[in-house]
């Protein structure tokens, strides 16, 4: 009698299988990538010295800036305004000079570079995806984060340029290279996150 259960298990697995399954969502972009971009944003900005006088109103015009990262980028240049000095106004009328600012470049470049044995794959009937193992003696994998951002800043009441708008772009770069040796030893060196935050 105790027997009877066990001797069902291979009728009931497939059906108790197809009655379970796990959902996991697959974001169109990594955390990686987003993190190498705002990185480059913040590496862009933090080269840009001002001198905005202190307390000076200002308004910032985004709307020549286009980008999947926008809402990240204008915050950060906002900030960085705020923190040079300048007084964030609500509206164009209120400003002493206007911030208009574009975007060069937001994006990411990748470079892979691979010593040894590639994955090769095997032409086998009735098998999908059927390859050999990738043997790698060194494999570099280079991600890099670039952000170019314009700004140009006019006083509101002549349409005069600035004293203190910048002459050329800010240029950011973030990076992460991931290296492999022997298919065994792997390592990754990044600046998209301070060492006291890095998981």
């Amino acid at each position: 009698m105790l027997r009877t259960p066990f001797l069902l298990l291979p009728i009931l697995a497939p059906i108790t299988a197809g009655c379970s399954g796990t959902r996991r969502t697959e974001p169109s972009r990594t955390a990686t990538e987003q993190l190498l971009i705002s990185a480059a944003v913040d590496h862009a900005l933090d080269g840009l010295d001002l001198g905005i006088p202190q307390g000076t109103k200002l308004w910032v015009d985004a709307r020549y800036f286009e980008s999947i990262d926008r809402d990240y980028a204008v915050g950060a240049i906002r900030n960085h305004l705020l923190r040079e000095g300048g007084r964030l106004v609500n509206g164009r009328a209120e400003a002493d000079a206007v911030v208009e600012i574009r975007s060069g470049a937001l994006s990411t470049d990748r470079n892979e570079m691979f010593v040894g044995i590639p994955s090769v794959d095997l032409p086998i009937p009735l098998v999908e995806n059927a390859s050999t193992p990738e043997l790698g003696i060194l494999k570099k994998n280079d991600e890099t984060g670039v952000a170019k951002i314009g700004m140009t800043i006019y006083e509101m009441k002549t349409g005069a340029l600035a004293p203190y708008s910048p002459a050329a772009p800010a240029y950011g770069f973030s990076d992460r290279t991931r290296w492999v040796v022997l298919s065994l030893i792997s390592w990754t060196n990044t600046d998209v996150m301070p060492e006291d935050v890095e998981k």
